[in-house]
């Protein structure tokens, strides 16, 4: 049976095979005097010519082509609406499928009290933590199911809750945002948690010398609101109780601004609208006042450095130009340690690079910073030397400042570069939806309306050599703020750095 079945199979093997031998070749015949004596599709595809087929450039029959993408797609404008309250809502549309959703409030370290000293870092590390709608761990099991992120922020003037997710959770992502910045429950044990952490956290601020320094200078140099540190004192006395009060007492409509990017204005509003429209309307607060008056500040820890900081009085946003300036100078300016990869300020072309760290190893590092808020800020020079060389290093940032009050150390080149640097900054910034967001937030908290990108990129180029010296010479005739840290016996008097510049 077996032998009958195998035999059946070789001749049935037999015939399969020299039928397929002869439809191969036939096939392959075929296919020849196709080609031979037709010029088609498949000659095309080889790079034959066709007579059967049209030009590429004549339509064909029955296809109708879609309209053609614009050259320019202007961006969408910017939507806002004003509850009945005072509180705002901002948006601006995107094709992203993703959003960002922000609440930002007029309320900073400047409005802490000595009894609430400290409240907005604490506040910072207490949000997304339980409401009195949510436990913890339900608030972080919703943002996981929208694939969220979230974070907050706190300065000096104000404070911002950010939510990002896709825009399909817009309702969820408004709703927990909403609730954990109006219904934060504040219990006992998260609150303990977060002292305990931000008591290790201050306690390694020192770890930071350049952080440590830019506290310094504003506690050394203002009188006032923003002399309050931006972190909590060592001594920390704060309690559930206490950040109660602070956020009732600041939180209100008048002064918060609901910003959204990639978000349509009037879906937002139908959301937002039931859940903040009965936000007291209580009037907006005055700011706190502050005066710039200079000072000094040391901090002798000795080791094997020497940190310091030189600066001035800028003015604030409310003086645009001039804040637009000191972002340009500070750029202009740059600077950043004294070794980077290939070789020492290898490629770094700002001044502080060309005539200082270049220069002389014994500064380690060597950057300009500015701090700016609505109606006055600080630009300055940090730097790091050894300590034997930490007086001449002193005098050299003071030289550089004089010098490009000078116009000397700064050509129309240098100038172009750092205005060009500015620009590509900001732009690149507002690429992240994040960013934009926080940026409508913060725009309309400080002038009550968002101003175009196209103003802030005209004025850096209209900018000037003439404008950066006559802007760096007014600003060196404020009084000096000096501060340094480390080991500092060698740092010179502050009268002896002040008179270089008066």
């Amino acid at each position: 049976m077996y032998r009958t079945a195998a035999s059946r199979a070789k001749a049935l093997k037999g015939i399969l095979n020299h039928n397929l031998r002869a439809s191969r070749y036939a096939s392959s015949s075929a296919v020849a005097a196709s080609s031979s004596s037709t010029s088609g599709f498949f000659s095309w595809l080889t790079g034959g010519s066709s007579s059967s087929l049209p030009p590429m450039d004549i339509p064909l029959a029955g296809v109708s082509l879609p309209p053609p993408l614009a050259d320019h797609v202007a961006p969408e404008k910017l939507k806002t609406t004003t509850l009945s309250n005072g509180l705002k809502i901002a948006t601006e549309m995107s094709s992203n499928p993703a959003a960002s959703i922000g609440l930002y409030v007029d309320c900073g370290s400047i409005y802490e009290t000595p009894y609430s000293r400290g409240a907005t870092h604490l506040l910072e590390r207490m949000a997304f933590k339980s409401t009195l709608n949510r436990s913890h761990f339900r608030l972080v099991r919703e943002i996981e199911a929208m694939g969220g992120n979230t974070s907050a922020s706190a300065s000096r003037e104000q404070m911002g809750y950010t939510i990002d997710a896709l825009k399909t959770y817009v309702p969820e992502m408004v709703e927990v945002l909403i609730d954990s910045v109006r219904n934060p429950a504040f219990l006992d044990w998260e609150v303990n948690e977060e002292l305990r952490k931000m008591k290790v956290e201050i306690g390694e601020f020192e770890k930071n010398p350049m952080g440590f320094l830019l506290e310094a200078v504003h506690s050394a140099g203002y009188s006032g609101a923003l002399a309050n540190p931006l972190y909590a004192p060592e001594s920390i006395a704060l309690t559930g109780d206490v950040l109660e009060e602070f956020v009732s007492e600041n939180y209100t409509a008048a002064r918060m601004v609901l910003a959204a990017s990639g978000v349509d204005h009037e879906e937002l509003l139908k959301v937002v609208e039931p859940l903040l429209s009965d936000l007291p309307n209580v009037t907006r607060a005055a700011e706190p006042k502050s005066q710039y008056v200079g000072g000094d500040f040391r901090k002798h820890t000795g080791g094997e450095a020497t940190h310091f900081a030189l600066a001035f009085e800028v003015p604030g946003w409310n003086n645009e130009k001039e804040a637009i300036i000191a972002t340009v100078l500070q750029m202009l300016m740059g600077g950043g340690g004294s070794f980077s990869a290939g070789g020492p300020g290898k490629g770094m072309h700002s001044s502080l690079y060309l005539n200082i760290l270049n220069k002389y190893p014994e500064v380690q590092s060597c950057t300009a910073f500015s701090s700016v808020f609505n109606n006055t800020g600080l630009f300055g020079i940090y730097g790091c030397t050894s300590p034997g060389f930490a007086s001449e290093g002193i005098q050299l940032v003071a030289a550089e400042i004089e010098n490009v009050a000078g116009g000397y150390s700064v050509d129309q080149k240098h100038l172009d570069r750092a205005k060009a640097a500015t620009k590509s900054a900001i732009l690149m910034n507002l690429e992240s939806r994040m960013i934009a967001a926080e940026d409508i937030g913060r725009q309309i908290l400080t002038y009550g309306e968002r101003k175009s990108v196209d103003q802030f990129l005209n004025t850096v180029d209209e900018l000037t050599l003439q404008d950066i010296a006559d802007f760096t010479s007014k600003v060196i005739t404020k009084p000096l703020t000096m501060a340094s840290f480390g080991e500092v016996l060698n740092v010179p008097s502050y009268d002896s750095v002040s008179k270089r510049f008066h």
